[in-house]
């Protein structure tokens, strides 16, 4: 890591006589605090760690997403957090909100000062770093325990001009290229290599077949993760190193103009209107012929056996005219709130979560990859050689994956004017506008050259970037 500073422990009292994953000569009595009813809609799931009778002394309130791979929340809701909260006398409770609501959800908890002590992004959240913690102590107890993050964390979380992390990341989800062998096979095509390859065979399949390639152009995450790989493939970036917006350049021209003959030529215009879990019904639905998603899409397929499943092959990042690279299909990045209640237990649960990670890594069925490597030291032996996968190495490409992803923010840090970008689908739109002609390449590229340095600008003059 860098700019460390000296290392501060974290501290939570466990319940009298309860094991601690924290040594016993670093601990100290924390004074507990009672958790305020939250006003929410949300149907909480309450793990109650002791008999009902007996009032736990803290309480944790988690807030987190619907995992697309259902055995992760079966892990963590019934086994994980369920002996955290014995071991630490406290009382969790984990609210499972949609993808759509996380953002939504996340401004009012803010705007009211109150909600859970735990809050689960799957992108970077440095717009709210005025709102939370600095995590860094959270990352130099796992450092010392496990070993160095990988740097997709930390230009994940890591803001260098205030030179506080405005967020923890656990894990991320490798983006493979999902695509149908078998159509492949049939138009005399050898497996993706490079964008120009998805171009050429899509267009033969969907003459041959009027099977589509499925990479959405709406306001969701997948497009947001889709149009960045394409983009940085082809040179282009929306800043540099040094957070200057760099977007209008011959780079972004020839993405953006590749992504307009993508669309005409092998999509249909459903993907316009896409939500997040759109490409995976299509794919499993033999709908389409390629898409970009995490193994989710795989994972159901093979857990309801659908017979489509065994014909869906993984590749890696794709190559471009400047590179082979790729985006994290979601970054999961936990924020303490500076008003969460529990902020000490909030602490201790992360750390001893990365403790705990290679059962997550196993719950989630290979799905969320660990930021601290050295939890799972055996994960290329298992990736490599998968009961459940036909072939039983289809997973194996997702160590290549692990070097190839980068964050949102390349080839600089994520930033609060990179966070609204992302979220408000400023390159959704300038993509969408040029491939439906709404725009030309050239006008939607500097409407949303001028949008970025309008949210820069403003940005700047709050100090965060």
């Amino acid at each position: 890591m860098k700019n460390n500073a000296p290392v501060a422990r974290i501290r939570y009292q466990p319940a009298r006589g309860a094991g601690s994953l924290i040594s016993p000569q670093r601990r100290h009595v924390m004074q507990a605090v009672a958790a305020a009813a939250l006003a929410t809609g949300l149907a909480p799931l309450v793990i109650r760690p002791r008999a009902a009778h007996a009032a736990a002394k803290h309480t944790l309130r988690i807030l987190q997403w619907n995992h697309f791979v259902p055995g992760y929340d079966k892990w963590f809701d019934g086994t994980y957090v369920k002996e955290w909260g014995q071991r630490h006398d406290t009382e969790v409770i984990v609210d499972h909100v949609g993808i759509p609501a996380l953002a939504t959800r996340a401004a009012a908890e803010v705007s009211a000062q109150k909600g859970h002590d735990l809050f689960m992004f799957l992108s970077p959240p440095p717009v709210y770093e005025d709102q939370v913690i600095d995590h860094r102590e959270i990352y130099e107890e796992c450092q010392r325990k496990h070993g160095k993050p990988v740097e997709l964390a930390v230009r994940s979380t890591y803001n260098p001009k205030t030179r506080k992390y405005f967020a923890f990341s656990d894990s991320f989800v490798p983006d493979p290229v999902n695509y149908r062998r078998d159509l492949w096979d049939e138009v005399g095509m050898k497996p993706p290599d490079s964008w120009d390859d998805v171009l050429t065979a899509g267009r033969k399949i969907k003459q041959a077949k009027g099977i589509p390639v499925g990479i959405g152009l709406s306001a969701e995450l997948d497009t947001a993760m889709a149009m960045r790989t394409i983009l940085y493939a082809f040179g282009g970036s929306i800043q540099d190193a040094q957070a200057n917006v760099v977007l209008n350049s011959r780079n972004t021209l020839e993405a953006v103009k590749y992504v307009r003959a993508l669309y005409r030529d092998t999509m249909t215009p459903e993907v316009l209107a896409w939500d997040p879990s759109s490409n995976n019904r299509a794919m499993l639905a033999g709908k389409i012929s390629l898409c970009l998603n995490a193994i989710s899409i795989t994972r159901e397929g093979e857990n309801k056996s659908i017979p489509v499943t065994p014909d869906i092959w993984l590749t890696q990042a794709l190559r471009g005219p400047a590179q082979r690279i790729c985006l994290e299909h979601v970054m999961d990045c936990y924020v303490i709130w500076k008003f969460a209640e529990n902020i000490a237990g909030a602490k201790q649960f992360l750390v001893d979560y990365i403790d705990n990670f290679r059962q997550g890594f196993l719950g989630s069925e290979f799905y969320n990859f660990p930021c601290f490597p050295s939890t799972v030291p055996d994960l290329m032996k298992m990736i490599g050689n998968d009961a459940k996968a036909t072939p039983h190495d289809k997973y194996k490409v997702l160590g290549t994956l692990m070097t190839q992803a980068t964050n949102v923010g390349y080839p600089g840090y994520a930033n609060a004017a990179i966070d609204e970008i992302f979220n408000t689908w400023v390159l959704n739109t300038m993509f969408a506008k040029a491939a439906t002609g709404d725009a030309s390449p050239e006008d939607a590229i500097r409407d949303a050259e001028n949008t970025c340095k309008r949210i820069f600008a403003k940005w700047r003059t709050r100090g965060l970037v």
